[in-house]
């Protein structure tokens, strides 16, 4: 099936159902399948042809939805860019996976100038939510293209629908290509394990542009009303839960924390709550029996990456319950229609109880890295896609996460890589050198701690540097802490151990990441 076809599932079942619902917006199903075709047809006429890619950066909006399900009935490709990257971040993976088209929130007009003047090969700008100074409103936008000839146009499997941001290995990332044929996968290991009987409902308050967004896809082809927040927070997740009977929830630990620890957690009504699913960094145990306590017996954890999205291997709420602790800290077994092993360097598959890498194989596994073939045989090696997650399998098949191969830090369940944060750092005029790791923080998994050598005879404030930092990468990349040390341990070679550094940051934890 093609990406657009879920929608049309949805809507021949259930036409007049909610299929969109926000602060300003209710769209029915029958609406969306109609406005996706207005949209699909006015990207047409902006001389775009199927396979073309278009980008939409905007907080979570029903707008932005609803240009995501235009670009798909386009037989285009969907480039999701996140609303809190800095904005050279945007542009590059703008020009880098050839962007053509642009739809955008106004909360970005004072940027939308520079995006146009430093990505060339933009054809067209829509605005989602008001009429911009530099283009029309998606409303009005849509309404020149009322009338006009539904679109079906034929896809492949293997046809991309979706380019995905790995997040950046140093500072530029990887654009992943996401074919149909991949989220048809997703979405049968989704419903699989999950089997609705009645049509759901989802509250999207994680940032649509990852996971939260992805799980929609499966949800909608069941009838889902996606109840869509514009931030994660506490009391409007909570309150709702409560007032949409919502049923299906995503969000990454660092959130569901902030739930726990806000002081009326208790007073509201979950019993709606069929699958809390928590995925995208590891998660305390303590804290998901503290979840499970509040929440009920509907706790559900994934893992999935970009490459792989959203469920490679999956712990149902039965497995929850009466799990001890060791079993609370697995990510769950191999999906019905993903292959998940743990290999060691010289491509061998381990037996249980040994760590490696854990290695996936299946339809699940992206199609490749845009333009980058050489880091696509890189994590293809073996015929195996390599997570850089260290792992191990117990006898029962549940995987467990244990450490990280590369440096990668998980903070909010974002990836953070460390040698971007490093160069900003090192920028500074008073710093020799400079270590970025990450140490186990209660609120996010992990933190991002930076370990500076001053130069001899320099000063510089623990302050000055975090402003330092905050100014060149912004907030969610700025550490934590920073702390100085006279000298960074090395190898005989110069290189500097973070392993030793990290150690004593997470003595007496079972995890390293």
């Amino acid at each position: 099936m093609r990406m657009i076809d879920y929608l049309d599932r949805g809507a021949a079942h259930y036409p007049d159902r909610i299929c969109l619902l926000d602060e300003l917006a209710r769209i029915d199903y029958r609406t969306a399948v109609s406005d996706s075709h207005r949209i699909g047809r006015g990207l047409l006429a902006a001389k775009l042809s199927p396979g073309a890619k278009a980008a939409v950066l905007s907080p979570n909006d029903a707008r932005a939805f609803q240009a995501v399900l235009g670009i798909l009935r386009a037989a285009m490709t969907w480039i999701p860019l996140n609303a809190r990257n800095l904005l050279d971040e945007n542009i590059y993976f703008l020009t880098a996976n050839d962007c053509e088209f642009l739809f955008f929130h106004s909360q970005f007009e004072q940027d939308v100038a520079r995006i146009c003047r430093e990505a060339p090969g933009l054809k067209g700008l829509v605005c989602l939510d008001r009429t911009s100074e530099h283009a029309p409103s998606l409303a009005d936008w849509m309404a020149e293209f009322t009338s006009g000839q539904d679109l079906d146009i034929p896809q492949a499997p293997d046809d991309v629908a979706a380019i995905l941001s790995t997040g950046g290995t140093t500072g530029r990332p990887k654009g992943v290509m996401l074919t149909h044929l991949n989220f048809e996968t997703m979405s049968a290991n989704f419903l699989a394990c999950m089997p609705i009987t009645e049509p759901p409902v989802y509250l999207v308050a994680a940032p649509m542009t990852h996971a939260a967004g992805l799980t929609a896809f499966p949800l909608i082809a069941m009838g889902a009303t996606n109840v869509i927040l514009a931030k994660p927070e506490p009391e409007a997740i909570v309150e709702a839960i409560q007032r949409h009977r919502v049923s299906h929830l995503f969000l990454p630990p660092t959130v569901i924390y902030m739930l726990l620890a806000h002081p009326r957690v208790h007073e509201y009504d979950y019993r709606s709550l069929r699958n809390f699913l928590y995925a995208a960094a590891p998660m305390s145990v303590d804290k998901l029996k503290q979840a499970m306590s509040i929440f009920g017996p509907v706790m559900t954890q994934t893992f999935g990456q970009a490459e792989s999205p959203m469920i490679c291997t999956y712990m149902s709420p039965q497995d929850h319950l009466g799990a001890s602790d060791a079993r609370l800290a697995s990510c769950g077994r191999a999906t019905p229609f993903t292959q998940v092993g743990i290999m060691d360097d010289n491509g061998h598959l381990l037996p249980c109880g040994e760590r490696g890498e854990i290695v996936l194989r299946g339809n699940l596994v992206m199609k490749g890295y845009y333009k980058t073939p050489d880091a696509t045989a890189e994590a293809s090696r073996h015929g195996w896609h390599h997570t850089g997650d260290i792992g191990q399998m117990d006898e029962a098949g549940y995987v467990y996460i244990v450490d990280r191969k590369k440096d990668m830090i998980i903070s909010g369940g974002f990836n953070i890589y460390p040698s971007e944060i490093e160069q900003v750092i090192w920028s500074h005029p008073a710093v020799q050198d400079c270590a970025v790791i990450g140490v186990p923080d209660d609120k996010w998994g992990e933190a991002v701690k930076a370990i500076v050598e001053l130069k001899p005879g320099a000063t510089a404030t623990i302050e000055q540097l975090l402003a330092h930092c905050r100014q060149q990468l912004g907030g969610m990349k700025t550490p934590k802490s920073i702390e100085f040390t006279p000298a960074l341990p090395r190898s005989p070679v110069g290189k500097v151990l973070k392993k030793e550094l990290r150690l004593r940051y997470w003595e007496g934890h079972d995890r390293k990441i």
